[in-house]
C-alpha cells in the first residue's frame, strides 16, 4: 500500500510539471523567427499550396487555439505528423527511441563498472595517494566536455589506431558485435560524467557506512575486511545509489543529443536536432514532451525503488 500511495502522490505532483513543459515546448517553438513552411518549400513557394498547408496544420489560428488543438491530439495519443516527411511523430519516436535506449543502457553499464569500484576504493583508501588519484579521475570526468572527448576518441581510437568505426550505427538485430563496436565510443563519452558522479556518491555513502556502529561491531568480532566492506558497508551504501542510478539514466537520455550528433547515430537526440534545424514543429514538440515524461517516470521509479530497498520506509 505504501508503494501505491507513493506512486499516486508522485503522479499527481508531476501533472503540473508536465503541463508547464508542454506549454514551453509548444510556445518557444512558435516564437522563433521564420516560417517552417517556407523552409520546407524551398524554391517552390506557390501561395495557394502554402495557404493550404497552413490551414491543414492550423498555423493561421491564434497560438492558444493551436495549443488546445495540439493538447487534444496528445491526449488521444496523436503527437501529430512531421512537416518534413508527413510521417506520424509517434512512429518516428518508436523508431528512434530504442537506439538511444541501447546507447544509454551501455553507457550506464560502463559507468557502473567504473564508478562503483572507484568509489569503494576511494572510501577504503581514504587519505592516501590512491584516493587523490581517484578524485582526479572523477574531477576530469565531470569537467571534460562531451563534444571534446568524442572528437578526441574519434581521432585517436578510430583514425590513429583504427580499432573502432568513427561513426554510424548498426542495429543489434543485424550484427550484435558490430553494433557494440559502433556504440562503444559514444557510450564511453556519455558514461564519463555519470561514472564520476557515481564515484563521488559511492565514496560518500561508503564513508558514512564504514563509520557506522554495525561496521565497527563486525570488525570487533573479527569479520574479514573484505566481508565488512562488501557484505555490511556496501549493502547499506547502495540504498541511495540505486535511486541515483535511475535519475542519472534520465540524464543519459538527454545527454545523448550532442553525442548522437557527433557520432552520426540515428537516435532520439539526433531526431530532435534535425527537427530543430528543419523547423519541424510537431517532431520537436513530441520529442520534448516524451523526454519530460521520461524524466518524470525516472523520478517516479527512483521514489519507488527507494521505498523498496530501504527497510525502514517499508515498515514505516
Amino acid at each position: 500500500m505504501l508503494i501505491v500511495r507513493v506512486v499516486f502522490q508522485r503522479i499527481i505532483a508531476a501533472l503540473p510539471t508536465l503541463i508547464i513543459v508542454s506549454i514551453l515546448a509548444f510556445g518557444l517553438q512558435k516564437i522563433l523567427p521564420g516560417d517552417p513552411l517556407l523552409t520546407l518549400a524551398e524554391d517552390d513557394r506557390d501561395p495557394a499550396v502554402l495557404e493550404a498547408l497552413r490551414e491543414k496544420y492550423h498555423l493561421n489560428d491564434p497560438l492558444a487555439v493551436q495549443y488546445i488543438y495540439w493538447v487534444k491530439q496528445v491526449v488521444r495519443g496523436d503527437l501529430g505528423s512531421s512537416l518534413r516527411t508527413d510521417s506520424p511523430v509517434s512512429e518516428l519516436i518508436v523508431q528512434k527511441l530504442p537506439v538511444t535506449l541501447q546507447l544509454s543502457a551501455l553507457a550506464m553499464l560502463i559507468a557502473l563498472f567504473v564508478g562503483l569500484p572507484l568509489g569503494i576504493i576511494a572510501a577504503v583508501r581514504k587519505g592516501t595517494i590512491t584516493e587523490a588519484a581517484v578524485n582526479v579521475v572523477a574531477l576530469s570526468g565531470m569537467s571534460v566536455p562531451n563534444f571534446w572527448l568524442g572528437i578526441l576518441l574519434i581521432f585517436v581510437v578510430a583514425v590513429q589506431w583504427r580499432l573502432l568505426p568513427a561513426s554510424g550505427y548498426v542495429p543489434m538485430s543485424e550484427d550484435f558485435f558490430m553494433a557494440l563496436k559502433t556504440l562503444i565510443m559514444p557510450a564511453v563519452v556519455l558514461a564519463a560524467p555519470i561514472a564520476a558522479y557515481l564515484m563521488r556518491h559511492t565514496r560518500s555513502a561508503m564513508l558514512e557506512a564504514l563509520n557506522a556502529d554495525y561496521v565497527r561491531t563486525a570488525r570487533a568480532k573479527g569479520v574479514p575486511a573484505a566481508a565488512v566492506i562488501l557484505r555490511h558497508a556496501l549493502r547499506n551504501a547502495l540504498v541511495p545509489i540505486v535511486t541515483l542510478v535511475t535519475l542519472l539514466f534520465g540524464e543519459l537520455m538527454a545527454g545523448a543529443v550532442l553525442t548522437e550528433q557527433i557520432f552520426s547515430i540515428p537516435g532520439f537526440g539526433k531526431l530532435m536536432v534535425d527537427a530543430v534545424f528543419t523547423r519541424d514543429y510537431a517532431v520537436v514538440q513530441g520529442v520534448v514532451l516524451c523526454v519530460a515524461a521520461g524524466f518524470i517516470a525516472m523520478n517516479l521509479l527512483a521514489d519507488v525503488l527507494y521505498v523498496v530497498v530501504n527497510p525502514r520506509l517499508r515498515h514505516a
